[in-house]
């Protein structure tokens, strides 16, 4: 009996163990694979990359990625199909489905296709006029000047523009941004000329083709390369498009084409990039002026409202053509503008830091923050566009004179924004110092008699900036300050020390130690300046020196 009782209590004890381990196991969850984007390409652009980095999994990692070609034509070729991005390359016109699989780290797997059409290139484009221009700066190397045509002359046209091409080009200026030359729509219109009614026609207000042509050509003599305002993200309501081919707009829940979105932009309708026809029809037109009026690239208006595949299609696309070397500047802040393939994007919040400074006398060290936060975010050897105004800001806010607190403060701004680090920009009218703002629905023509002595001291501003090496791109050295902006720039054995005041009255600064007892030239006139322990600036004063 007891010998009895000793088993059962063994095998009970051993089926309580049993129930005890017998845990419920979680299944494994599979890996959701994502191929990406459908893709669409325009010969002769023949390659294109799979990005599969979008997969996931759950609960696990993903382990390995396989590239498969499904179907289409025969000519490809996978560089390497066991990665999560891979290079096809030899694609010809037509329509490709790729495969790809992942499998996780317990052996599940999934699988996501892509398709990928490759459209053939159209030989109605117009023949190319003229010879592509040979001399387009690098970024580090641009000075741009933006051009309202309604403002620039009397005759408010592309003649008044070419009058003045010795003028800009005494600046210092080699690149021309003209604003959008195209006919301006009617139908709920405000004339703006950001309200497209066509993309392959002249606004007959500004000249005609002709014109453009010949304004392009002589700034290409002066040495000054013709980029244009491309306006992607809507049309105008009597724009050929609305009525021949609707689904390119956007459209409310009742089929009602709308403006877009976010925005009281009532004189424009959104246009919907989740048409591959309009895109396509898009990037034609682009390359319409590139063949018809030989101009060197783009500055693309409201460019984060356009989405990121489209800017990197149309650039992609653009860039194969032979001979050309295409400025892309967009009007927007987003980092993927430069992965897209934009040299250039706007340095909205410089321009608001500067501002603060000056207007509200906010620390003027802060602009070192800012200088560094915009640069933190964008690859190497990108540059941010730097301005003390633009069209939108003299039309809408004010123009430098007013904003700065008049002449001196406009230009100790613009020496600021212009030697730090970017691309300077110029809006036509800032150099005579137009107090009044400048509108672009209207015309308004400049006095370009008025305050000759800013435009002296502009021109030695921009004349010392193109010689130096230093200023456009050399490394940064800042010492910050609440009321004087003071840095370095050192490019090699070249040294430019900045000092600017950006107080309405006089400031005694004590100099950092690493530059007290030093001696410079003034970058302007070429004589001695031996730094003491401190220095006296008036009110928005500015030295340039250089060793």
């Amino acid at each position: 009996m007891q010998r009895t009782l000793f088993l059962l209590f063994l095998v009970a004890s051993f089926a309580s163990c049993s129930k005890a381990d017998n845990k419920p196991v979680t299944p494994n969850q599979a890996p959701v694979a994502n191929a990406g984007a459908d893709i669409i390409i325009i010969l002769p652009v023949n390659s294109v990359t799979l990005n599969g980095t979008g997969s996931s999994d759950a609960d696990g990692t993903i382990v390995t990625y396989q590239w498969t070609y499904v179907n289409g034509p025969v000519s490809y070729s996978i560089t390497n199909a066991n990665v999560a991005n891979t290079a096809v390359t030899g694609l010809t016109a037509g329509i490709y489905f790729f495969q790809l699989k992942v499998t996780d780290n317990k052996g599940a797997t999934a699988t996501d296709n892509i398709q990928v059409t490759v459209v053939a290139a159209t030989d109605d484009d117009p023949p190319a006029f003229g010879t592509p221009y040979g001399s387009i700066p690098a970024t580090d190397d641009m000075l741009m000047y933006e051009i309202n045509e309604r403002a620039f002359s009397v005759g408010g046209n592309f003649q008044g523009i070419i009058d003045g091409l010795d003028s800009i080009k005494a600046l210092g200026v080699n690149v021309i941004w003209l604003m959008p030359i195209h006919p301006v729509g009617i139908l709920n219109g405000l004339n703006s000329p950001y309200c497209v009614k066509n993309y392959k026609e002249v606004n007959p207000e500004f000249g005609d083709l002709d014109k453009l042509r010949t304004l392009v050509t002589q700034a290409h003599q002066k040495n000054m390369a013709v980029i244009i305002d491309w306006v992607a993200n809507h049309t105008s309501w009597d724009n050929a498009w609305i009525s021949s081919h609707k689904t390119w707009y956007t459209q409310d829940g009742a089929g009602n084409i709308v403006i877009p979105a976010g925005t009281n932009w009532n004189d424009v309708a959104d246009l919907n990039y989740s048409n591959n026809e309009m895109r396509l029809t898009m990037i034609k037109a682009m390359k319409y002026w590139v063949l018809a009026a030989n101009i060197d690239g783009f500055r693309t208006d409201a460019a984060d409202m356009v989405p990121f595949d489209f800017w990197k299609q149309a650039i992609d696309t653009l860039k194969t053509m032979p001979g050309r070397n295409l400025i892309f500047l967009a009007e927007g802040s987003r980092t993927d503008h430069f992965t897209a393939g934009f040299q250039m994007n706007f340095a909205w919040d410089f321009y608001t830091a500067v501002k603060n400074v000056f207007r509200n006398n906010g620390n003027a060290g802060a602009l070192f923050t800012t200088n560094a936060n915009e640069y933190s975010a964008i690859p190497a050897g990108k540059k941010k566009l730097r301005f003390t105004t633009n069209h939108d800001e003299s039309a809408w806010d004010a123009t430098p004179v007013t904003l700065f607190n008049g002449k001196q403060g406009a230009l100790a701004a613009a020496v600021i924004t212009a030697f730090m680090n970017g691309v300077p920009l110029i809006y036509n009218s800032q150099e005579v110092g137009r107090a009044s703002t400048v509108p672009f629905f209207s015309n308004s023509p400049i006095d370009w008699t008025q305050n000759f002595d800013m435009k002296t001291a502009y021109r030695n501003l921009f004349s010392f900036y193109n010689t130096s090496n230093a200023l456009r791109k050399g490394s940064l050295q800042s010492f910050a300050d609440i009321n004087i902006v003071c840095f370095t720039k050192t490019y090699n054995a070249e040294e430019v020390l900045v000092i600017v005041n950006t107080r309405n009255s006089i400031v005694n600064y004590t100099l950092p130690m690493s530059l007290t007892g030093t001696s410079w030239l003034n970058a302007f006139n070429g004589s001695v300046m031996n730094l003491a322990a401190t220095v006296s600036l008036g009110a928005y004063e500015y030295i340039v020196l250089k060793k």
